[in-house]
């Protein structure tokens, strides 16, 4: 009887010279969606160098800040969030440096957990995590529990998904006709 053949996603070998992957979390508000891009890699190549150059060429309204714990508690792998949207409105500055903030710390540290980053690699990997979050938590009133839980969530999936490289370029291919993009089915649909 012939064995059935298993497949193990890839674990990461050798030098990671820059890797990318993205995620959407939603949840029953639209506030609460999260979608982060993120890039990883060496410190010591294009990603480390990425990062001193984002921290070091601040822009008014797209701040980049490390991932923080708290104040004064940095994560690791060092992890540099740039905000995807020009940020002007005070409550929007203070969700994001601190719920989205926090909740993408959280997601780095569940990624090293689940073994998805090596825990041995920790010192020697950068993330870039461009972060939206959406303009309507002026507004809302906002549950930043779920908020924290779709951010944390979706930090987490984004960089399991770069450092597993998926979708492969196999599932995309064999996929690229059935998945069409939300917000363009919704444009043909009229609904925005």
């Amino acid at each position: 009887m012939a064995k059935k053949k298993t497949t193990v996603k890839k674990k990461p070998t050798g030098k990671i010279i820059l890797r990318t992957g993205e995620a959407l979390v939603e949840a029953e508000f639209p506030w609460a969606a999260a979608e982060p891009e993120v890039v990883i890699g060496e410190l010591d190549g294009p990603v480390g160098q990425s990062i001193a150059n984002l921290m070091g060429n601040q822009v008014q309204g797209h701040s980049r800040v490390f991932a923080l714990l708290d104040c004064g508690v940095q994560v690791r792998p060092v992890t540099v969030m740039v905000s995807k949207v020009t940020v002007t409105k005070t409550k929007y500055t203070n969700i994001l440096m601190g719920t989205v903030q926090a909740a993408i710390a959280n997601g780095v540290l569940d990624a090293v957990r689940s073994g998805a980053i090596p825990k041995a690699k920790a010192d020697s990997l950068g993330i870039i995590v461009s972060v939206w979050l959406d303009p309507a938590v002026l507004t809302a009133e906002v549950d930043y529990k779920v908020l924290f839980k779709t951010n944390r969530e979706a930090t987490r999936l984004a960089i399991e998904k770069a450092m597993a490289g998926e979708p492969t370029i196999d599932w995309l291919l064999k996929n690229q006709d059935k998945v069409t993009h939300c917000f363009h089915e919704m444009l043909l649909k009229g609904e925005i």
